[in-house]
This record gives structure tokens, C-alpha cells and sequence, in this order.
């Protein structure tokens, strides 16, 4: 079992335990002599089992990791279920704010480093409003980079219904 430290906004652990499930499974990134992780991919191994959360020496559970994140991050329940979502589906899962996106997500099998993200994933709200012009810029920069644009919709009861967009030439 992973032993991590929760601080300000970060999840990270130097156990060698960590490192192996990082070569296994791409959990977390390689930071110095560390393993950092998304706050969604902290909460996904406590739920798994995978993983015990510390502030000091108080161990969290996943509500508590998930009250705290809260603080930070208020749409963290939505980006949870999406992330859960596709993890339990053998997708990996890492951030894409670089592109202006939640997150990128690797086909399965692949292995972030072995290939390129096969889509860019935008999390939204059932109940939220998606601007076409908002729709085309995310389908640009996704067709711009290469990769497919996913759209996670996401209803009050925390299902996820996904969505591929992709470009087509007439």
C-alpha cells in the first residue's frame, strides 16, 4: 500500500511502492525523488485501496481527502466521476491544462511517454451552458494538437456520458 502525504493542494509519496505503480499503471509523475499526483488520481487509490492519505501522521479517508480538496476545487466531485469513470475502464488519465482542457486521455494499452493522447477531454455539467463559439475553440485546439475532442457530460447523479467529436472533410 501507497503511504502519501497530502500538503496545501499536492498528494505525494517516495515510497518504492509508489514508483512501481507509476511504472505499472502511469499513476502519478515523476517529480525529483517523488511521485506527485492529481488530486482525482489521489482519491481513485484511496477508493481502490491503493493508497493511504496522510496530513502529519493523521491518516484521511476518501471523504476527508475529498472535504479538503473541496476547499480548493469545487467542480472536484464532476472531475472525480469522469476520471473514476474512465480508470475503471483501463484508460490512462493525466491533466491537460496546458491545453486548456481537464484532461488527456490515452487510449488503452498506451502508456503516456510510449504515444501521443488519443483525445482531449472537456468535463461539463448536465446542467451547464456550452457556447458554440466555446464548442468550436475546444474542437480547434484539440484538432490542433492532434488528438480527438471527448466531451464528459456529467448529470446530478454522477454518470458520465461521453461524447467524440472529430473533424470530417466533404
Amino acid at each position: 500500500m501507497i503511504k502519501a502525504q497530502f500538503s496545501g493542494d499536492s498528494v505525494s509519496s517516495n515510497f518504492s511502492e509508489a514508483f512501481s505503480l507509476y511504472e505499472r499503471s502511469r499513476f502519478g509523475e515523476k517529480v525529483g525523488s517523488k511521485i506527485e499526483y492529481l488530486l482525482v488520481e489521489a482519491l481513485f487509490l484511496i477508493e481502490t485501496v491503493k493508497m493511504e492519505v496522510f496530513i502529519g501522521s493523521k491518516k484521511l479517508d476518501f471523504d476527508d481527502l475529498m472535504k479538503k480538496i473541496k476547499k480548493i476545487d469545487k467542480d472536484i466531485d464532476t472531475k472525480y466521476a469522469v476520471f473514476s469513470n474512465l480508470r475503471k475502464k483501463g484508460y490512462i488519465v493525466k491533466t491537460a491544462l496546458k491545453f486548456g482542457a481537464e484532461f488527456r486521455v490515452y487510449d488503452r494499452g498506451i502508456k503516456p511517454g510510449d504515444d501521443h493522447a488519443k483525445w482531449i477531454l472537456y468535463v461539463v455539467k448536465e446542467n451547464e451552458v456550452l457556447k458554440w463559439h466555446d464548442f468550436a475553440a475546444k474542437n480547434r485546439i484539440a484538432h490542433s494538437t492532434k488528438k480527438n475532442l471527448l466531451v464528459a457530460i456529467v448529470d446530478g447523479e454522477k454518470d458520465v456520458s461521453f461524447y467524440e467529436v472529430n473533424w470530417k472533410r466533404l
